[in-house]
């Protein structure tokens, strides 16, 4: 087990700091994408409706609608294609995992603005 702790350090490489969002808030991630031989950044932005994993392997789902239509994303804390994380509002949720979002639609799947200090 300790060589792959090991292993793991040597390729971690440095850590990007990103700010503290949980589930609820709405976010942009900034996104690196290759097309061929080109590369751009995309934004995506939704609502995190969960967050898993610990540590340095965490993931954050993120959820859009998009043409009317709910569209979902995982993104790796750790990945080094993730540029930047921009939180737009933070959410006021008693859940940890927004899952009943993926049912509802229109006003019904807003999500109450928390004030923050």
């Amino acid at each position: 087990m300790d060589l792959m702790k090991i292993a793991e350090q040597a390729f971690a490489g440095e850590k990007k700091e990103f700010p503290a969002f949980a589930a609820g808030d709405t976010v942009t991630v900034s996104y690196r994408i290759k097309e061929g031989n080109k590369e751009r950044i995309q934004e995506f932005r939704g609502d995190v409706i969960r967050i898993s994993g610990n540590q340095d392997k965490k993931r954050f789902t993120v959820r859009k609608i998009s043409n009317g239509v709910g569209v979902e994303r995982i993104f790796p804390m750790d990945s080094p294609f993730v540029e930047k994380i921009t939180v737009n509002k933070y959410g006021k949720v008693r859940r940890a995992k927004l899952y009943y979002l993926r049912d509802l639609t229109g006003k019904k799947a807003r999500i109450p603005e928390r004030r923050v200090k």
